[in-house]
């Protein structure tokens, strides 16, 4: 697959790692190949110099040139849309102030310095004062950009609520809606397209509803590694704007030729619609991966379908599998 693409756009979270933890075998697969590595994070949490530390304290190859976040392009949103030196109230870490200094905007805490726009981003610190300064600016016709609208962050305890929990909360205050600059809309994959020269880019995640739904809104291939928040049910399910062009159980993939990780028919794999079932059937040995791709074309064109169902020992076998993490 390295060989099919210039260059490998990373999600961190739950592609990379796992909060303080680096997902079990993603070192060994990110390290010694050819690849321009450029990592794409919805969390605007921290500056990029200190991503880029934290990846290299877990193993990977990483610079601060080669790390791309969301606080970046929300920044670039904001300084697209209001006149320059205006005051933008920071909802987030001084990592995202920060990127609003480099625009030229004026970041502040209040909206009693009457704020032209609200930036929200991810912070652990993020509490109702701040909450409650930004729904009043917002109230007062302030611009609204949300780096991103996660629900959920997955961290090595599990998954906690994200930027987008605290995203829902002002919206409901304020019946408004942010202009987002993270996945799955479309700003910062652009950006690290951009940033990266690339003139076939591989967007990498865990997540259909950022990660992929990404790819797809810029025209990207992109390939879903089951390392972290999206699940096989889920992917079963996927509309057509969160279906990947690959799938893996893991960053080792990167390794294996493109053909065979392609969603389709693979192999001595074969799936059918038998009324609500999809039947499932394999000539060879047990192979979870091999069968969700044979099975997904089938599963998306009859998304009312009720079950998978393996008609023999190998192919019930992987269907197991899955729901075990495999």
């Amino acid at each position: 697959m390295r060989s099919a693409y210039d260059v490998l756009l990373l999600d961190l979270d739950g592609t990379v790692y796992r909060g303080a933890d680096p997902v079990p075998g993603a070192v060994e697969a990110l390290t010694g190949g050819d690849d321009r590595l450029f990592y794409v994070t919805n969390n605007a949490s921290r500056r990029p110099a200190d991503v880029a530390a934290h990846l290299r304290d877990l193993g990977f190859s990483a610079d601060e040139s080669t790390v791309v976040t969301s606080s970046q392009s929300a920044a670039r949103v904001l300084a697209e849309r209001v006149p320059a030196g205006a005051a933008v109230l920071v909802v987030g870490t001084e990592a995202l102030s920060e990127e609003i200094t480099h625009v030229g905007l004026r970041p502040v805490r209040s909206a009693d310095e009457r704020p032209v726009a609200v930036v929200q981003g991810h912070s652990p610190d993020t509490g109702w004062p701040i909450l409650a300064e930004a729904t009043l600016a917002i109230r007062a016709g302030a611009l609204w950009v949300a780096t991103n609208v996660d629900s959920t962050l997955p961290t090595e305890r599990g998954l906690v609520l994200g930027n987008g929990s605290m995203v829902a909360a002002v919206r409901s205050a304020t019946g408004a809606e942010p202009v987002v600059a993270g996945k799955p809309a479309a700003p910062l994959l652009e950006h690290a397209i951009a940033r990266s020269a690339a003139g076939r880019p591989l967007v990498v995640g865990d997540r259909l509803d950022t990660d992929i739904e990404g790819a797809v809104a810029v025209g990207a291939d992109s390939l879903l590694v089951l390392t972290g928040v999206s699940t096989v049910a889920e992917l079963l399910r996927a509309p057509a704007r969160q279906r990947p062009t690959y799938v893996a159980d893991s960053l080792s993939c990167l390794d294996v030729e493109a053909g065979a990780l392609r969603v389709g028919a693979v192999g001595a794999w074969t799936a059918t619609v038998d009324g609500r079932d999809l039947r499932l059937e394999a000539a060879g040995p047990v192979d979870p991966m091999a069968a969700l791709r044979t099975v997904l074309p089938v599963a998306w064109a009859n998304p009312d379908f009720e079950r998978v169902v393996g008609v023999n020992d190998a192919a019930r076998s992987s269907i197991e599998a899955w729901s075990a993490g495999a």
